[in-house]
């Protein structure tokens, strides 16, 4: 039996007015570059996306001014006690849920510090869901489970910037004082209006025309890789570019931990495990130990006293770099 096919229904737009829309975005456009693009041999095909993907970079170093501001606002709401929450759908959704999950094994975020909400739910993860994208009473739903408030950071990611599901949950943050953010790849959007600040790279159409999953999200990325290791730097959990809060919970964890320990204070291997070991399998304390030549209770102490910022935690010392 035939299931008979049902055109979504839209509560804002009409079917025609919807498809005008999508015309008119950049990222469901034809790219000219790809024309042709199923008569290349692999090679051919792999140039066209290396060309297509050289423009990524420079399409989000035109919006570093609102990436720095959102950095700052992600860090003072973490240092408050809030959180930041991101909001997708599909490809989109996919990215911001990898940069939640790794926020924790890096920077040993405490769990719900940075969540992530995805239309479908987990299961979107590994299967496509989409047709909850256009739910904006799951939007809404979804986000008041989470009862934002202005102590948080709602970041709404969509490639279209017209993602039913992303736009309602963003602007039900905002309403409820919650600092709102868009990352999208087109501008004037329905993303955009409803959130405080809008990240827009404009990356242009995609060498299959529509598919967002490829320059779009490379993009969304890069942007929410800056979001969170900016916010996690601006805290004090780097110290000069080495990853002090690793959270050491494998081989490949503890050993990081032990080389980072080895290169911020320039001493030998078995020093640092040493070390490691009388801070109670803490970098940040064992760096603390060892900078400010204090025992394992002060540094302790400086760190809860700085917000577990490392370098201001060794700098109480008077110690100068």
């Amino acid at each position: 039996m035939t299931q008979e096919f049902v055109e979504p229904r839209k509560k804002e737009v009409t079917a025609s007015n919807e498809v005008s829309l999508l015309q008119h975005l950049i990222t469901e456009s034809e790219n000219e570059a790809s024309q042709g693009f199923d008569t290349k041999s692999a090679l051919e095909i792999a140039r066209i996306i290396n060309h297509e993907d050289a423009k990524v970079a420079g399409a989000v170093k035109k919006s570093l001014g609102e990436i720095a501001q959102v950095i700052d606002q992600v860090a003072r709401s973490l240092r408050d006690g809030g959180r930041l929450i991101y909001v997708g759908a599909g490809s989109s959704g996919r990215i911001a849920a990898l940069d939640a999950s790794e926020c924790p094994p890096t920077y040993s975020t405490v769990p719900g510090q940075v969540q992530y909400i995805m239309a479908g739910g987990p299961k979107a993860l590994a299967s496509a869901v989409e047709v909850n994208e256009d739910s904006e009473e799951l939007g809404q739903r979804d986000i008041a489970r989470r009862r934002p408030t202005r102590k948080d950071v709602v970041i709404g990611v969509s490639a279209s910037g017209r993602t039913p599901y992303v736009v309602a949950a963003t602007a039900y943050a905002r309403a409820r004082g919650a600092f709102a953010a868009a990352v999208t790849c087109n501008h004037g959007t329905p993303l955009e209006a409803a959130a405080d600040i809008a990240i827009i790279a404009e990356v242009g159409p995609e060498v299959v025309s529509g598919s967002t999953r490829m320059k779009a999200s490379t993009a969304q990325k890069m942007i929410l890789n800056m979001i969170t290791t900016g916010a996690m730097t601006r805290m004090g959990y780097v110290y000069e570019n080495l990853m002090v809060n690793v959270h050491m919970q494998n081989s490949k964890l503890v050993e990081r931990g032990i080389r980072v320990l080895m290169s911020a204070c320039n001493i030998d291997r078995a020093k640092a495990v040493e070390t490691i070991k009388c801070a109670g399998r803490s970098v940040p304390v064992a760096l603390v130990m060892l900078k400010a030549k204090v025992d394992k209770p002060e540094a302790v102490r400086r760190l809860a006293k700085s917000d577990g910022n490392v370098r201001l935690a060794i700098e109480d010392s008077g110690i100068t770099f």
